[in-house]
């Protein structure tokens, strides 16, 4: 039988980060190689990169000269590029990073949760100033890819909880979901639907409890037969509505967790005759600038995207710089708007 011997570890401190030398030796690769791995380089075969990565995470990796310069631009990564969300998020990192003299590169990845492993090497090959995530989350190796090349993160509206590892940028989706129940309850309404988010977002799952909480404040049952879990889309909201409104029992008011949802139910109402507000009231999240155009206007849950995206970006600049920044997990807060799609219910 042939036997491979292992490569002999060189000799180093236990509490000290491991050399490209000393890395290239323990995998049995040329320092070459594991430098094309760590500057994030295509030309590496996919088990020897996964190899020396594995030993990065193990060990550390200790740079033997001050990190590359940077490249002056900020990696800005969506779940999915479209509408006025990630216009508002695109605004609000764009005003932060001319302040610093700092591009924005913006990239989509759908249907990943988290982002997949071939973004994660482009990234690092281009060596930005740091990386903004928005509407997703990193596995811990992803993480640590980042980690040890000095490259900042933070998350903005992560769809889990990012605990301490990584800064993040959040809005009061609780107290969001209360107020929206508190505004229809106030109004009369008692059979009140929800359209929610996707099960795997923070933000839906934070929304909906707020909104119970209230519900259960008032001694109002909320109703399952009511509930849709939906996707954030006016595709979604349009399907739910229709089904919610044909009911045998509609409901008097929806509560879609984003305008664009709210817009589906616009449509929905419409194809039945049904007249906002006087039959139906809805109340949306978000307000992003189209739900003042409406009509009529809509009724909604201020989420504050713009001022969200330059905290994150503030975030990196000070990371970049060598700052730790003053919280981990940023929320700000949300506000009801009311406008023209709710009023009291007519008995």
């Amino acid at each position: 039988m042939t036997t491979t011997r292992e490569p002999t570890p060189p000799e180093r401190s236990p509490s000290r980060p491991l050399t490209i030398a000393q890395i290239a030796e323990l995998a049995g690769v040329s320092p070459a190689t594991v430098s094309k791995v760590v500057n994030g380089r295509s030309e590496v075969a996919p088990e020897t990169r996964a190899l020396v990565e594995d030993l990065i995470r193990e060990h550390g990796y200790r740079r033997q000269k001050k990190r590359p310069t940077a490249a002056p631009l900020i990696e800005l990564v969506f779940h999915e590029l479209e509408g006025g969300y990630a216009m508002e998020v695109i605004k609000g990192v764009e005003q932060v990073a001319r302040e610093h003299g700092l591009a924005v590169v913006v990239s989509e990845l759908p249907d990943y949760h988290p982002p997949a492993r071939g973004w994660i090497e482009g990234v690092i090959g281009r060596r930005p100033y740091g990386v903004i995530v928005v509407f997703s989350g990193l596995t811990r190796a992803q993480h640590e890819q980042f980690r040890t090349r000095d490259i900042p993160v933070v998350l903005v509206d992560p769809t889990g909880d990012p605990g301490h590892e990584l800064p993040s940028v959040g809005a009061g989706n609780w107290s969001g979901g209360l107020s929206a129940a508190r505004h229809l309850l106030e109004l009369g309404h008692r059979r009140i639907a929800l359209i929610t988010g996707p099960a795997h977002a923070l933000s839906s799952r934070a929304r909906l409890d707020g909104f119970r909480a209230a519900m259960d404040a008032a001694g109002v049952p909320t109703d399952p037969e009511l509930v849709r879990q939906g996707d954030f889309s006016a595709e979604d909201g349009l399907v739910h509505a229709r089904s919610l409104l044909a009911l045998p029992r509609p409901p008097t008011a929806v509560f879609a967790f984003n305008d664009a949802q709210a817009m589906g139910v616009y449509q929905a109402a419409h194809e039945m005759g049904l007249r906002i507000p006087d039959e139906l009231s809805v109340v949306g999240f978000d307000d992003l600038p189209m739900a003042q155009w409406l009509i009529p206007a809509l009724t909604t849950v201020r989420q504050p995207l713009t001022e969200m995206a330059a905290a994150a970006t503030a975030m990196v600049v000070a990371i970049a710089r060598g700052e730790s920044p003053a919280q981990d997990r940023v929320e700000l807060t949300t506000g009801l708007v009311v406008r023209g799609s709710t009023a009291p219910l007519v008995a």
